[in-house]
């Protein structure tokens, strides 16, 4: 899911020595490391025939061109960042590594953000619940504790403002359970094993018989989505559940996860979606150790929603367009 990183507040310490002599030349080989990316993009990538393609070939050139002339680190980088803007598939992310990709799995599994993921606010009798990102333990409480008090105030609406949420982990699932009487199928994500044997995309009917994914915990997800030819996603009901008429604003920023939890209500029929088309860039990542002290992260599974089709690249299209500064009025004058 995306961008798994970009919503933690990670503090890096560092200790320099200062030495009187000349500054020792870079040493980085990063003609290997480029190397290193290409042949873990082919060995984990969803479908490693979309690499096959001029699009991938193109960065991969350009990759390798940058790491005959990148003099340190910082450079490569930064260059490779920028080349990867243009990228043909989303979720492709890669950095300085402070710690090995096992390590950071573990970390993210138990990850708390601090505070403030999730904010619920009144206007009358309208609950409108912020959430800032689908990352941390805490931001699944603090949607828990705002569905509480939802019901204890007993809000006629509920506005879900999901415009500045770039995606995370599993808040999804309170957000989603808590709007639903019935259990549900949301979509279902492929990898390798299911592009290996089919030339098509999954249908509901491929996802009602494969058994609901109910790990949730990202380290189990990343091996799961990868051994198995679909996963699938499903909501139920969580207590209490609010039944009152639910509308989420989006954006262009609304990517990722967001994508997902936006979709589900969609597929559910429990929303109405206001603002702009989100993102499209809907695709699960797994971070990998790169020799010479980074991580690339690379996407390792495709998700396909049960109702709407792939969301990559095509995003969630709005019940009623708005612009996103406009979102949210327009959703309280429904």
């Amino acid at each position: 899911m995306k961008k798994l990183i970009a919503n933690m507040s990670v503090a890096v310490f560092a200790i320099a020595i200062v030495h009187a002599e000349e500054p020792q030349a870079q040493t980085t080989d990063y003609p290997a490391v480029a190397a290193a990316i290409d042949e873990t993009m082919r060995a984990y990538h969803y479908n490693p025939a979309e690499l096959e393609g001029a699009p991938y070939q193109r960065i991969a050139t350009a990759v390798a061109a940058l790491a005959e002339t990148a003099e340190t680190d910082d450079a490569f980088i930064a260059g490779f960042r920028e080349i990867w803007k243009d990228g043909p598939f989303s979720h492709v992310e890669f950095r300085a590594a402070e710690q090995t990709a096992d390590q950071l799995t573990a970390y993210l599994d138990n990850l708390r953000i601090g505070g403030g993921g999730a904010v619920l606010s009144w206007q009358g009798d309208t609950a409108i619940l912020t959430v800032n990102t689908m990352m941390g333990l805490d931001t699944i409480e603090e949607i828990d504790a705002a569905y509480g008090a939802i019901a204890e105030k007993g809000a006629d609406r509920l506005v879900i403002d999901l415009r500045e949420n770039g995606g995370g982990a599993f808040a999804i699932r309170p957000l989603v359970n808590h709007l639903t009487e019935k259990t549900f199928i949301a979509g279902g994500f492929v990898s390798q094993p299911w592009n290996t044997n089919h030339d098509r995309a999954p249908t509901l009917r491929d996802m009602k018989k494969v058994e609901p994914w109910s790990g949730w915990s990202i380290r189990t997800f990343w091996t799961d989505a990868q051994e198995n030819a679909l996963t699938v996603v499903q909501f139920e009901p969580s207590e209490p559940v609010f039944d009152g008429a639910v509308y989420v604003l989006t954006s262009e920023r609304t990517a990722s996860a967001a994508e997902l939890a936006t979709d589900a209500l969609k597929v559910s029929g429990r929303a109405t979606i206001v603002g702009e088309n989100t993102a499209g860039e809907m695709l699960s990542q797994k971070i990998y150790d790169i020799p010479g002290g980074f991580h690339l992260s690379l996407p390792i599974a495709d998700y396909y929603s049960a109702k709407h089709g792939r969301i990559e690249g095509a995003g969630v299209a709005p019940d009623i367009n708005a612009a996103a500064d406009d979102a949210l009025d327009v959703a309280l004058s429904q």
